[in-house]
């Protein structure tokens, strides 16, 4: 049986594949899915294929890059928020390592500028990983 890892209610985690790390993030078991901030979402045609570009993070956010990410591993996902709203949002695929492991996971592109937190982390990365207390924060960060 696989020991879950206990993690707070806000951590810190890294995106290797976009070069972020420590980027804040909020624990919530009562999403599905994760989800990242980002900006200028929309697809692009190169050579006949599509391929989802997008900027992560906000100009205010100190990781923040001023890079155009472009992916053709995306889809497209109704997701319904806390209030009640449906929204259609992009889907991509990527890893996350959080207490130095490497976890390949799904977020939405949503636009969390109002958000306290630019990233929030799903039940489908929770899973089978980690135990959520949530008197406790940034337990993966304090190991770096």
């Amino acid at each position: 049986m696989k020991v879950k890892r206990v993690i707070g209610r806000v951590d810190k985690i890294d995106f290797p594949e976009f070069d972020l790390q420590q980027i804040a993030c909020k624990i919530d078991t009562g999403a599905a899915t994760s989800s990242i901030h980002c900006q200028h979402v929309h697809i692009v045609v190169e050579n006949g294929k599509k391929k989802l570009a997008f900027s992560l993070l906000d100009k205010e956010h100190p990781n923040y890059d001023n890079k155009v990410y472009f992916t053709d591993n995306f889809s497209e996902k109704k997701v319904k928020s806390s209030s009640g709203h449906s929204e259609l949002r992009f889907v991509i695929e990527t890893t996350v390592v959080v207490f130095g492991e490497t976890f390949t996971t799904q977020f939405t592109l949503a636009d969390r500028e109002q958000m306290r937190y630019p990233v929030l982390i799903g039940r489908k990365l929770l899973k089978g990983n980690f135990t959520v207390d949530v008197a406790r924060t940034n337990l993966s960060a304090k190991k770096k």
